[in-house]
This record gives C-alpha cells, sequence and structure tokens, in this order.
C-alpha cells in the first residue's frame, strides 16, 4: 500500500474512502497563532462560514475565536446555533422573507448597499448595523474572485454617500485581501482606506477589515500586524475585527482516497474513489492543482477522478513506487473552500468527515449515503 503522507494511522477506527480528515492538532497550530493576535492587537477574529463551516469543531474553535461572520440566512443560522461567542450577518443581498430570521439570529448585520440599508430601516431598527465599503483595490490574483473587479457589486465606493447615512450605522466592513501573505501589501491597502474614507471612519465604533490575511502563514510578521491594528483602532477610537477563513483552517484537513484502478495512455492513470468536481471543486475553478505531500520520487502519475467529467483530475505527482489499486493517497489543504461547496455530481458518494482528536483517536461524525443523494433532489 502507498501513502502519500505520513502521521494518518487510526486507533481503533477504520473509514471507508474517500472522507476527510480534520486534524485538530493542525488546526490548533493555527488557532494559537488567532488566539496570538488578539491578545497583541486587541482585535476580534470571527470565523468565515464561507469558507469553513464544519460546526464539529467549533467548540474547539471557539476557545480561540470571538465568534463567527457569514454571507447568508443559513450561514447565520448556523453560526447562532452552533459557534458560541458573536454572530455577524452579511449578505450581498436579503430577500424580504429573510430579514426577520437574519435579524433574529445576528448581533450585528451588515448591509451591503446603501439601497439595502434603505430597504430594510424599519425592520433593523434597534440593531447594531454596519455596510460594507469598496476601497476599489484588492490583493486577489483572479478576475472570478476580486472584490474590486471593474462594476463590482461588492459595496458601496463613494466616500460622500456613505458619510451621508453614517447617522445610521455604527460600522464598517471592508474586504478587500485575498491569499494575502505579504504584511507590506496589507499596510497599503490599510493606509489607502485611512487617507480615502478616514472622515467617516471618524464617526464609527468597529471596523471589519475581513478575511484574506494569511497571518497564520510561515514566517508571517504577526507582531507588526498586531501593531499596526492596534494603531489603526486607537487613531480611529473602534473596535477592530477580522474574518479570517483560510487562515484558520489552512493545513488541517485532508481528504483520503483510495486508487480503483490504473492505466497507461502516454502517462501513467491512477483513478481514485473521489471527483475533484465534486470534492474540492474550488481548485477546478482555478484551475489549481490539489497537493501531495511529499510529491517525490522517480514515478510521475496523473491522479483522476472518477467522474464522468474528462477534466476532472487531481493533478501530476510524484511517488516512490508505482500506484497499483488499493493504495492510499491524501490530498493536503481540503478545509477551505473545500467542504463547504462539496456537491453530488454524477452521483459520487459524498466524503465522510473524520476528526483525529488531539490524543490521537479518530472519531466519523458524518457519513453521506443513498438518501442524503435523493433527499437533495426531488
Amino acid at each position: 500500500m502507498t501513502t502519500c503522507s505520513a502521521g494518518h494511522a487510526q486507533k481503533g477506527l477504520t473509514v471507508q474512502t474517500p472522507y476527510y480528515l480534520i486534524d485538530k492538532s493542525h488546526l490548533k497550530d493555527n488557532l494559537e497563532k488567532i488566539a496570538r493576535l488578539r491578545a497583541l492587537s486587541g482585535a476580534r477574529c470571527l470565523l468565515a462560514l464561507k469558507c469553513f463551516a464544519t460546526w464539529s469543531v467549533f467548540d474547539f474553535m471557539s476557545e480561540y475565536m470571538d465568534g463567527s461572520t457569514s454571507s447568508s440566512l443559513y450561514e447565520v443560522r448556523l453560526g447562532a446555533e452552533k459557534f458560541p461567542g458573536e454572530t455577524h450577518a452579511y449578505s450581498v443581498a436579503y430577500a424580504d422573507h429573510e430579514i426577520a430570521e437574519v435579524l433574529g439570529h445576528a448581533d450585528k448585520i451588515i448591509f451591503n448597499s446603501i439601497g439595502q440599508l434603505d430597504k430594510f430601516d424599519a425592520q433593523s431598527q434597534g440593531h447594531i448595523r454596519g455596510l460594507r465599503v469598496n476601497p476599489g483595490v484588492s490583493t486577489s490574483e483572479f478576475d472570478l474572485a476580486d472584490p474590486a473587479r471593474p462594476f463590482s457589486r461588492l459595496g458601496e465606493h463613494d466616500p460622500a454617500a456613505i458619510d451621508a447615512v453614517s447617522d445610521r450605522i455604527t460600522g464598517l466592513m471592508f474586504h478587500n485581501n485575498c491569499e494575502n501573505d505579504s504584511f507590506e501589501r496589507f499596510d497599503e491597502m490599510l493606509t489607502l482606506i485611512e487617507d480615502r474614507f478616514g472622515a467617516v471612519l471618524d464617526k464609527m465604533q468597529w471596523i471589519s477589515l475581513g478575511g484574506g490575511i494569511h497571518f497564520t502563514g510561515k514566517d508571517y510578521p504577526l507582531d507588526r500586524l498586531a501593531l499596526r491594528l492596534k494603531s489603526f483602532a486607537e487613531a480611529f477610537g473602534v473596535q477592530v475585527y477580522l474574518e479570517p477563513g483560510e487562515a484558520a483552517i489552512t493545513g488541517a484537513a485532508t481528504l483520503e482516497v483510495t486508487v480503483l484502478d490504473t492505466m497507461f495512455n502516454g502517462k501513467n492513470l491512477a483513478v481514485v474513489d473521489s471527483s475533484i468536481e465534486a470534492h474540492m471543486l474550488d481548485l477546478l475553478i482555478y484551475r489549481e492543482p490539489a497537493k501531495i505531500a511529499p510529491d517525490t520520487g522517480d514515478h510521475a502519475w496523473m491522479i483522476c477522478g472518477k467522474s464522468c467529467l474528462a477534466g476532472d483530475i487531481f493533478g501530476e505527482f510524484r511517488f516512490d513506487a508505482p500506484l497499483k489499486a488499493g493504495d492510499r493517497l491524501s490530498f493536503q489543504d481540503a478545509a477551505g473552500y473545500t467542504m463547504v461547496k462539496k456537491n453530488w455530481f454524477n452521483g459520487v458518494k459524498m466524503p465522510s468527515i473524520a476528526i483525529r482528536e488531539l490524543d490521537g483517536t479518530t472519531r466519523m461524525v458524518r457519513d453521506f449515503d443513498y438518501d442524503d443523494f435523493a433527499a437533495a433532489l426531488s
């Protein structure tokens, strides 16, 4: 049997692949950095449920974080019910039939536009309200994910228009970082926000700077970030919020699969009991390969999904020995924007969810079967 990453021995449990495996020890590494940033900066950190919403580890994560933030009615309800602490609500647009329930679950509600603030002004009276602001710059390398792309619908951009409604809100939310591992770039964009929106920032009580800041990454200057956040908060007299998604869960989970068949068609091909379209969709959308560690050796193989999509390819990797049916593989970094996007394409079995506890034991927390597949349809 070929195992592509070490440390996957289980105690007392055998889980049939495919399954996502969340390792609490790796998760804890990120969470301890989040806790350190909170202590040094005074910022509060909310888990972005759009990135990761596996609530079986929410109690554990809540020991290091301040709550959750959402992008929809269902997410804000999940946060309110499952993640202790504050619950922030945001949506690109709330529907009339949603707003009452959203307000019932949220500690703070953030409107995407002045139009939505106007529309739900009466219903949201007495609630803590904020407005999303689009500063016009971002760190995204993908137009698909760029919140500052031309004609963006994500937030208000005119300082004068925002200032005109400042008496009806107490906070602003900026979200313009995307996979940003550069403190210098973060500092540059925050300075732009200060310069352009300083007058209205002075009138606020709290500011969310969103997610996408990879401050849990190796060698990130966490102390410099903390000092910058603290000085920003003191300069404008605001409580700063961050919304870490991937920063909270990077490296914390794998997708465990088994080789079902091997072929040769100009390259060595291995078909596994999973699908990148169904189980790691974010990678397919951005045309990025999955990750396997250590990805070294003399034998090159293309790892293929079992769906009928011709491009259902996880990527090309290197191994110490030829692959064969029955070999186990582990795809790395399978938590962020992965578990939340899993789907039933081709009726391929959805991966189960297992958690490796800090003591090394592994427990199954969710399995999916035909009844779940049928229930998702009509």
